[in-house]
């Protein structure tokens, strides 16, 4: 291991997350001693920072909250190790924990109230500055989301941790046994009468064999599958919830079914495939278990498990772009300039990221999309290529491009490339009747291998 990045502005509270932009090769980390989330470039260079106390809250109508400036201070005679409101957190308006790149935006949590906001990701790696508030958590303790992640359903996974504690034996970093695992997933359609575009309440998993099953440390992350043997599903990409936790298989009223699967002090992690919510798997006979040292000592440990991440190289690409051949259907004869195109012109438009959500109507598709040929479009108008699968609406306007185009996509084999006809537009050349520029292309758009079916 070797230094990657030193945020040397951080006086002492540390980094609460860090999240991975593949699509732009740079990390963001949240900043506990300042509340901000800060970008780094792939050599760990810090580039700049987004400050959600000052430019996220006055999007949903709340006063900005600038950082109060208090560090750790040690040798100062406020300084208590055991108490962590004396080591220089920022305040809880602003605080910033959890992090997560889903979409184009990086998702992330704020406070022990826990809200869940998010903020665009632009073309060049920078912040959008159009931050909004997603959803404020539903769960039986205010606790902070420290880690949230995504599957290629669009099924949104949120990990609580305990209260920061600090003992001078250094037996505990953390509380346990009242951190929640939940899941959220968008309401389709939208229900007006509810603020928040995600269902107002969650899902939530049994951690821990501990009542109430609420043995989570604040990690979380997604598996492959695992089939009979025990081995990897490959064709199951996010199948498997890992989440971090503490005395997970301790429960005296169960040790003689416990004890059969070996120690039962186990600090580290658990993995359940993904459908088992509560109350199933309630407690967690159907789970596997691994400790994090491999020591399986210590039972009354608490805290010292904190992250976790699976490396699990199948995400699959999101689908690329092929003009139609000319003649096509241009409207505009000669646009865009110098058309008819060689073979290797590059596509006019681009498809930037492809984010998947599963409602009960089915699979959804949210479709970021760069104009390469610069017609200001807005509008997107679009057809299913691929026999027997349908595509919905056929048409739609967004206000900005910093807006997904979402389309409905049914009948379709989980996994099946589906070939979609776009067309590209500017809404208002389109009401003004006649001939107007349309960027026409063909998109093969591999859809996930997991299914929407419940």
């Amino acid at each position: 291991m070797t230094l990657f990045a030193n945020i040397d502005t951080n006086s002492g509270p540390g980094i609460g997350n860090i999240a991975f932009d593949r699509s732009h090769r740079q990390f963001f980390a949240s900043d506990l001693d300042s509340g901000l989330i800060h970008r780094i470039d792939i050599d760990g260079n810090l580039i700049d920072t987004f400050d959600h106390g000052v430019d996220g809250r006055p999007a949903r109508g709340l006063d900005p909250v600038a950082d109060d400036g208090a560090v750790m201070d040690i040798q100062g005679a406020a300084f208590d190790a055991e108490e962590p409101k004396s080591w220089g957190y920022t305040q809880e308006e602003r605080s910033v924990h959890g992090l997560a790149m889903h979409g184009g935006r990086l998702y992330y949590s704020v406070g022990e109230e826990a809200e869940i906001w998010s903020v665009g990701i632009a073309r060049d790696g920078t912040f959008a500055g159009d931050p909004r508030w997603e959803l404020t958590v539903e769960a039986d303790e205010d606790l902070p989301v420290t880690d949230i992640a995504f599957d290629t359903r669009g099924f949104m996974y949120l990990a609580q941790r305990g209260e920061v504690e600090n003992r001078y034996d250094y037996s505990s970093f953390a509380d346990s046994g009242e951190a929640s695992v939940l899941r959220y997933w968008r309401e389709s359609p939208d229900d007006p009468e509810t603020e928040s575009i995600w269902v107002p309440a969650p899902q939530e998993y049994a951690v821990g064999f501990p009542e109430p099953y609420r043995q989570g440390a604040g990690g979380i992350d997604l598996q492959y599958g695992y089939d009979a043997e025990g081995f990897f599903n490959r064709n199951a990409c996010t199948a498997t919830l890992v989440k971090t936790g503490d005395r997970l298989r301790d429960n005296p009223a169960l040790e003689d079914q416990l004890i059969e699967g070996g120690p039962l002090a186990v600090h580290g992690v658990q993995l359940t495939r993904s459908t088992l919510v509560r109350p199933k798997n309630e407690p967690p006979f159907g789970s596997w278990f691994a400790d994090y040292d491999g020591f399986f000592e210590d039972p009354e440990v608490k805290g010292h498990v904190g992250d976790v991440e699976v490396w699990r190289p199948c995400e699959g690409r999101a689908g690329y772009y092929e003009p139609i051949p000319y003649p096509g259907d241009i409207p505009v004869p000669g646009w865009p300039p110098g058309f008819p195109p060689p073979n290797d012109l590059p596509p006019c438009i681009e498809l930037e990221t492809a984010a998947y959500f599963c409602t009960p109507a089915g699979l959804e598709a949210d479709l970021y999309i760069h104009d390469r040929a610069g017609i200001g479009g807005d509008s997107l108008s679009a057809k299913s290529l691929t026999p027997g699968v349908g595509v919905s609406p056929s048409k739609q306007t967004v206000p900005s491009l910093a807006t997904p185009f979402t389309l409905g996509i049914n009948g379709h084999i989980p996994g099946e490339t589906v070939d979609l006809g776009l067309c590209f537009y500017k809404q208002s050349d389109a009401e003004a009747g006649g001939y107007f520029p349309c960027c026409k292309v063909t998109l093969p758009l591999e859809t996930p291998l997991e299914s929407c079916a419940p």
